[in-house]
């Protein structure tokens, strides 16, 4: 044998055990992938505990104090492993953001959200759902809030599991009623509070669902079915993003900065029509210069949205973490104010070390557990492109300002995944349409099988059930799971 061939052999052999050793690696990164989340997950629990016992200082009530603080952070990582995705999934599922990219935008306006704007000021008893004159004592108002704080964290880490996006603020409301009712009886809870929440469950999706499928029509009949697709988005996605421009910022002026300064409605509608018209003047230079040379098709059209995609995905993030952090640490926050004042009826204000918790913890449940439920909301439901997912994002802004006009509570977990359900069922009808349409012009042509119709669905039905079911089981679920660990906790107290 010469000795080139027995050195290509020898090449050949180190090339397979290179192979070999490749995969190796890369199976032991899988089994050891399971272990590191919950194993990070654990060390900023126990960190948090470590923060609280340092914190709160020496009392009798210290031990109360520490526990709940671990609930908390608990809570907050299943915040950030289940609710940041209805944020970040149009954007990641249009490839508009990286998987990566995503991440670290959502942990950065997330934290930014939570630590500047967030905090404002927590009803004792979550949002008016019990009474607090029906919890009687110190100690039973404690154990209320612990048993409410902990359920609603097992309920999210059970639907993050299951791959269903649910309302954290759902959670909460359900534990604290579960709670409550196990603690003082039925009448201690204020039903036509929690009638309007059960309203919500049909509400936020349809409202969402509507609005989205509205602006895809919209963008569809006005750009994408044109004949001159490009002149066509050059005279409307300013106009459009625009529009996105005023919505967010007068979704940010109302929700994201109420603890930095208190502004009315209408005051938060003046300011997004002034921002908005002065972004609409901007792009229209910027889209021309983008639409230079684009061939006139629909795929050059994607180039246009990317941008305010990204935007929106970082608004949208800031303003959950002003206003969903309080799901985290509100009754960690009564909690300590309890322990340390003995009184439980007055209104909470939330101490910086326990946002810290909340923001924290939010980022971390990312980072570890969000890629999940990112890629259920961004492609698993429907396929979406950048067009597609601005509609979803508009979408989650505008509901929510019309429900606040409305005085309805609804849920940004339900209006953004039913504006993703809206946008995909509205593509099924119009693909259907221009079907009918097609056939009509053609005699003679064969109808689709039902196994074709099937496979033609644009929506994904598995996921739709789950995600229904989940939602309609999380309040009855957690209050179950509340009053179960309220009887627990009371036992091992006493």
């Amino acid at each position: 044998m010469s000795n080139s061939e027995d050195h290509s052999r020898h090449l050949e052999t180190l090339d397979r055990d290179l192979g070999r050793l490749s995969n190796i690696e890369l199976a032991s990164s899988y089994i050891a992938r399971p272990l590191v989340g919950p194993g990070i997950a654990f060390l900023f629990i126990l960190g948090a505990a470590l923060g609280a016992l340092l914190l709160f200082g020496s009392t009798s009530n210290t031990l109360i104090v520490v526990i709940a603080a671990a609930f908390g952070a608990y809570m907050a990582l299943n915040i950030g492993a289940n609710d940041v995705a209805n944020n970040m999934g149009p954007a990641v599922g249009a490839n508009a953001l990286t998987m990566g990219g995503a991440i670290a935008i959502a942990a950065i306006f997330e934290s930014a959200g939570a630590l500047i704007a967030g905090g404002d000021v927590v009803s004792t008893i979550a949002k008016g759902i019990i009474a607090p004159s029906s919890m009687g004592t110190t100690e039973v108002f404690i154990w209320a809030m612990m048993a409410a704080l902990l359920s609603s964290a097992l309920w999210v880490n059970l639907a993050t599991w299951i791959g269903a996006p649910v309302s954290t603020t759902h959670s909460v409301v359900g534990g604290v009623m579960g709670a409550g009712i196990a603690s003082a009886g039925f009448a201690a809870v204020n039903w036509p509070t929690m009638s309007a929440i059960a309203a919500s469950w049909v509400i936020s999706p349809l409202l969402g669902g509507l609005v989205a499928a509205g602006f895809l029509w919209f963008i569809k009949s006005n750009i994408i079915y044109r004949e001159d697709k490009i002149a066509a988005a050059r005279r409307w996605v300013p106009v459009l993003v625009g529009v996105m421009a005023g919505t967010f910022a007068s979704y940010i002026a109302l929700k994201g900065i109420k603890k930095l300064i208190k502004i009315d409605i209408l005051t938060a509608l003046g300011i997004g029509a002034a921002i908005g018209v002065l972004c609409w003047m901007i792009m229209i230079p910027v889209i021309r210069r983008q639409s230079e040379g684009l061939e006139n098709r629909n795929k050059s059209l994607k180039v246009l949205f990317g941008i305010p995609l990204v935007v929106s995905a970082a608004l949208l993030s800031f303003a959950h973490g002003a206003n969903d952090v309080a799901n985290a640490v509100g009754p960690l926050a009564a909690i300590v104010q309890a322990s340390a004042a003995g009184d439980f009826t007055q209104a909470v204000s939330i101490p910086f070390w326990v946002m810290l918790i909340g923001a924290f913890g939010i980022s971390f449940g990312l980072f570890l557990f969000g890629p999940k439920l990112i890629r259920v909301v961004g492609s698993q439901i429907t396929k979406l492109n950048p067009m597609r997912a601005y509609c979803v994002a508009l979408s989650a802004a505008i509901t929510v300002i019309i429900a606040s006009w409305l005085g309805l509570p609804v849920s940004s977990t339900h209006i953004a995944v039913g504006a993703v359900f809206g946008v995909g069922f509205f593509r099924e009808w119009d693909a259907e349409r221009r079907l009918r349409k097609a056939r009509g012009s053609v005699p003679n042509r064969p109808n689709l099988s039902p196994e074709e119709r099937r496979r033609r669905k644009l929506v994904r039905r598995s996921h739709f059930m789950t995600i229904v079911a989940a939602w309609v089981t999380t309040v009855p679920a957690a209050a179950l799971l509340s009053a179960a660990i309220f009887h627990v906790i009371r036992i091992v107290a006493t």
